[in-house]
């Protein structure tokens, strides 16, 4: 065997367990989640990393109550879908205009989108909570549903942008030639060709969303309102008195549907962020 395809093997077995070595570490965590999820506290605590004798699926049950499973699970999935839909309606409506219409105007408006991507949360986010008081929705869905579509259309008009310049403009011609309107030509020809980067647009906003804990904990006030994450918040106790069989059983039901979701779309996911981004 030639000293190059010994190089190349080599190479490539390298490459392998590092990604091995990277997926290992990434998973460990959801697998002593759920793991120990099964366990008894005690167990848990007399061994965290033993796999149980016996099962404890009560655990879950006692943590679907404790947390309002039901009630948490549509308090998050209403504020995602709020969330969702304005950010991929707005953005893929932006990004397809000021690509289509090059510019002094849209390269200002398109830089200023970007730019605002790298003021972090952090520096706005008491500004934020009180114009959400002034504005009168802090402690609503609808109203933090808003404010993820604002502070979410950025990246998404990035990604948006780029990726359009993908779909040829002699589409656009022969339906304005066929007597399309501007509406009717976005929508019944090119948005159907966005659904690889509507798709990662759709998985990076949910996956962002569901997962956040600082800004509902800022802007919802009233605990029948709470998300899945300040549900579960609710069981670590002060003084160190967690439930942590309720905790860890709460996280892993947490975040099942956003797995299950992402599975479905995730084939999208690098096609579009390659397309959106290297094309922008």
């Amino acid at each position: 065997m030639s000293r190059a395809k010994l190089s190349s093997r080599f190479t490539s077995a390298c490459i392998f367990l590092f990604l091995l070595a990277g997926a290992v570490f990434t998973l460990f965590p959801i697998y002593m989640g759920v793991l120990n999820s099964l366990k008894t506290e005690g167990a848990m605590l007399n061994n965290i990393l033993a796999i149980p004798s016996r099962f404890e699926f009560g655990n879950y049950g006692d943590a679907f109550h404790k947390i309002a499973f039901w009630r948490s699970l549509r308090n998050t999935a209403a504020i995602a879908g709020i969330g969702l839909t304005g950010i991929i309606l707005f953005a893929a409506m932006a990004g397809y205009k000021l690509s289509r219409t090059p510019g002094k105007l849209s390269s200002f408006l398109f830089g200023l989108f970007v730019l605002s991507m790298l003021i972090p949360f952090h520096s706005v986010m008491i500004t934020l909570t009180k114009i959400a008081k002034e504005l009168s929705i802090q402690g609503s869905l609808v109203g933090l549903g808003l404010i993820y579509i604002g502070l979410g259309v950025s990246f998404a008009i990035f990604l948006y942008h780029g990726f359009v310049k993908s779909i040829p403009r002699d589409l656009d011609e022969a339906a304005v030639i066929d007597g399309c309107g501007e509406f009717r030509l976005f929508f019944a020809v090119i948005f159907p060709l966005l659904l690889p980067i509507t798709a990662t647009t759709a998985i990076l906003n949910l996956l962002w969303m569901w997962n956040d804990f600082l800004l509902p904990l800022l802007m919802l006030t009233d605990s029948d309102s709470y998300t899945l994450l300040l549900s579960i918040n609710m069981l670590f106790g002060q003084y160190g008195n967690n439930d942590w069989a309720a905790i860890l059983s709460s996280l892993v039901m947490a975040m099942l549907p956003v797995i299950v979701f992402y599975l479905l779309l995730q084939k999208y996911i690098l096609n579009g962020i390659a397309e959106g981004a290297v094309k922008g």
